[in-house]
């Protein structure tokens, strides 16, 4: 029995091209890739997808997983298309985007992954478990900001994002939010990172807490390229969209069957 009370909600920008599927990050919702659904929808099919508990997205309820939440996020993906597709993640996105590979490795392209690293002690999510647990959605003020850059948080920019998550509160759902973390706290599973079989690009800011796990990652995934962006937070696609959308050209320019 699946614990995911309906079909995940999906926003779509972009006629033609190859998919390109975008997982956020707590404690946002598909909207946080604004920039780049707009960017590369030039291009390509570009899919946003509300995870369980955000957005316009059904809860979940407890014992939910992470390869529940990837054949979920895959079957969204079929309401659009069936084509092989890019797959862009950031914090527990770029934890899905992995799962949804060994699910399904023929439809996978390539992964682009921030905001993640190699984290066998998963101690960050037992603390946002212990704080959405306490604050129930209201905690998402405070854990958006510090998923951005402390530079950034202080900006006008950094606030009317923020505002723009919150004020969508009245559709989260709190218990959802503790029960992704709490599947985001399992142990990771050994073919996870090693058995990734597409190329994949590691892209991580300098301030996000995750980044020196991020830069063993390469050690980990066997076709791995890894870019730093000096400065930038966790969330680092929302703070130097331009920056982060130059480096994904880059990779997809040089891959064959993935130029632009």
């Amino acid at each position: 029995m699946s614990h995911i009370a309906g079909p995940l909600h999906v926003e779509r920008l972009g006629p033609e091209g190859p998919p390109m599927v975008f997982l956020h990050p707590n404690p946002m919702d598909s909207s946080c890739w604004l920039y780049q659904m707009a960017h590369f929808s030039t291009w390509y099919r570009t899919i946003g997808i509300d995870l369980p508990g955000y957005g316009r997205s059904p809860r979940a309820d407890a014992g939910v997983t992470m390869e529940e939440i990837a054949e979920a996020c895959w079957s969204a993906v079929d309401e659009v298309t069936t084509d092989p597709a890019i797959l862009v993640g950031c914090s527990v996105g770029a934890w899905l985007a992995p799962y949804m590979e060994h699910l399904s490795p023929a439809r996978t392209l390539a992964l682009v992954l921030n905001g993640v690293g190699y984290s066998p002690d998963k101690e960050f999510a037992r603390r946002r478990i212990a704080s959405y647990s306490e604050h129930g959605v209201e905690f998402r003020r405070e854990h958006a900001s510090a998923v951005l850059s402390p530079a950034f948080a202080k900006t006008p920019m950094a606030g009317y994002l923020t505002e723009l998550f919150c004020e969508r509160n009245e559709r989260a759902d709190g218990p959802t939010i503790v029960e992704m973390f709490r599947a985001l706290e399992l142990p990771d599973p050994d073919w996870l990172w090693s058995g990734i079989s597409v190329p994949t690009l590691v892209i991580t800011g300098t301030e996000d807490n995750a980044h020196p796990r991020a830069l063993v990652l390469p050690d980990h995934i066997p076709d791995c390229e890894l870019v730093v962006m000096e400065g930038a937070g966790h969330a680092c696609h929302l703070e130097r969209p331009w920056e982060f959308d130059a480096a994904m050209i880059d990779f997809l320019s040089r891959r064959a069957g993935l130029r632009i």
